[in-house]
């Protein structure tokens, strides 16, 4: 694969990376839908022993992080990897708000006598720092799902940590471009490549980032003995999709900015959570630990479950659709999904892609005005 210069900026690395710079080799990195290889060299086996448009997914994504990576099929099969490193009794500790995949993973292994799962608020740092004491994991996703807090993770990760403890940070929602978990002192940071890296609603994908040698073994292992590896197909969508997220994100971030304080003023609109806005509760934290403020925004309307149903039933341009972080702008009810019913019932979680922020924006206030109740 490539052999390109440290110097070289987020933006050139995510085209340039992953390239193999032999004469006569195709420029852009080939899908090899190749299950085995022939004897004798580094390759035999591909669950075992990766393809070379994984590793070239893995160098560009680790090059972002500042470690190295490993892809997985799905970013929760890189979840599980992480947790599949902890003994039995293992103590976990969750933020509040937190995806529900995770969740659901962190209370089954509960249930089963795997681990115990204790829940902090994202806000409450000193919390966070004493767990760091005691725990076996600390899963940290800043900023959260859909809440979108912001943790301080460069006070967190520099406190003292239980011998072997892992501190994993969930990076989706940032992204390695606004934010680098490693940096912090973190010891593993996830990518849902399904989101942002794929970048067009057309993959499923997962990678990890670690730069502990024995724990990328371990963590590769977890992956090759659950059959955890990424499709040919996928990767190669999602090194196509990465070669972009600079200029899409750059585009979608300042549309969402816009969008977000559109909404303050929306007379049906009671709450705006996005963390570029000062009135975030974790604003201040936001501008010292975050390069951008992402592109997902939450919004609680002045009204109930059917009035946010509506809604997402009355856009046209913004698509009725869950997941996040393409090039579309997607919008959905979270507390409709299973395992989110806690959230405030008229929540929409809407992710902000890279149209024109005058067609997004009409097409949200007319749909607000026309769902609303009379």
């Amino acid at each position: 694969m490539s052999n390109h210069p440290i110097h070289l900026k987020p933006e050139s690395w995510l085209v340039a990376a992953g390239r193999t710079i032999a004469s006569g080799e195709p420029l852009n990195v080939p899908p090899i839908p190749a299950s085995n290889f022939i004897i004798g060299q580094e390759r035999s086996y591909a669950r075992s022993d990766a393809t070379p448009t994984w590793e070239a997914l893995e160098e560009i994504v680790g090059g972002l992080e500042g470690g190295r990576a490993l892809a997985f099929a799905s970013g929760m099969a890189a979840v599980a990897a992480v947790f599949d490193q902890l003994p039995v009794g293992a103590h976990v500790v969750l933020p509040d708000d937190c995806y529900q995949g995770v969740v659901g993973l962190a209370m089954a292994g509960a249930t089963r006598g795997r681990w115990s799962v204790q829940r902090l608020p994202l806000t409450d740092t000193a919390a966070w720092q004493q767990a760091c004491a005691v725990a076996d994991l600390i899963w940290l996703e800043s900023p959260s799902n859909p809440l979108l807090t912001v943790a301080d993770l460069p006070a967190i990760c520099a406190a003292p940590r239980k011998a072997g403890a892992i501190i994993a940070v969930d990076n989706t929602f940032a992204t390695p471009l606004n934010q680098q978990p490693l940096e912090f002192g973190a010891t593993v940071a996830i990518q849902s490549a399904t989101k942002f890296i794929g970048g067009h609603s057309d993959l499923l994908a997962g990678v990890l980032t670690t730069r502990e040698e024995q724990l990328w073994q371990k963590l590769r292992q977890s992956r090759t003995l659950n059959g955890a590896t990424p499709g040919t197909l996928e990767a190669f969508l999602a090194i196509r999709g990465a070669r972009t997220l600079a200029l899409r994100l750059e585009r979608a971030q300042r549309n969402a900015l816009e969008l977000a304080q559109r909404l303050q003023s929306h007379p049906l609109v009671a709450n705006v959570r996005y963390p570029g806005l000062p009135s975030h509760p974790t604003y201040q934290v936001a501008r010292r630990v975050l390069k951008g403020f992402g592109t997902i925004i939450s919004f609680d309307l002045k009204g109930d479950a059917v009035f946010a149903d509506a809604v997402c039933r009355c856009v046209r341009l913004i698509r009725h659709a869950t997941s996040l972080g393409a090039v579309e702008t997607t919008m959905e009810r979270r507390a409709a999904v299973a395992g989110q019913e806690h959230l405030p019932p008229s929540l929409l979680r809407l992710s902000v892609g890279i149209e024109n922020v005058d067609d997004l924006w009409y097409d949200l206030d007319t749909a607000i005005r026309k769902a609303a109740p009379l």
